[in-house]
């Protein structure tokens, strides 16, 4: 899986449409193996793009779940703290989300 993807089901605030968006758009340059397609593919490129994010829109909509949401402030340390120990940053060292 690509790690540019971030999980976006059960947060408080949910996932916003330029989230939901970034995901289509990691899963498709993993899919089709571009970063930036040729102006040939663009079309085809975009189309999917949309597609993926609809899918995703629809998905998170539907799922349900007893858990309670997830507080980002709280994730998004937590995976700092991972990224931290995993390549060795110091502590206090800010890593791109």
């Amino acid at each position: 899986m690509c790690r540019s993807i971030k999980t976006l089901h059960n947060f408080k605030p949910p996932a916003t449409e330029e989230e939901i968006r970034a995901s289509a758009l990691q899963f498709v340059r993993k899919l089709s193996g571009f970063a930036r397609p040729s102006k040939v593919n663009e079309p085809a490129f975009q189309h999917a793009v949309d597609h993926v994010a609809d899918v995703a829109r629809e998905l998170l909509r539907s799922l349900v779940t007893n858990a309670p949401p997830r507080d980002r402030q709280i994730e998004a340390a937590k995976s700092r703290a991972r990224a931290a120990e995993r390549y060795g940053s110091p502590a206090g060292a800010r890593i791109p989300e």
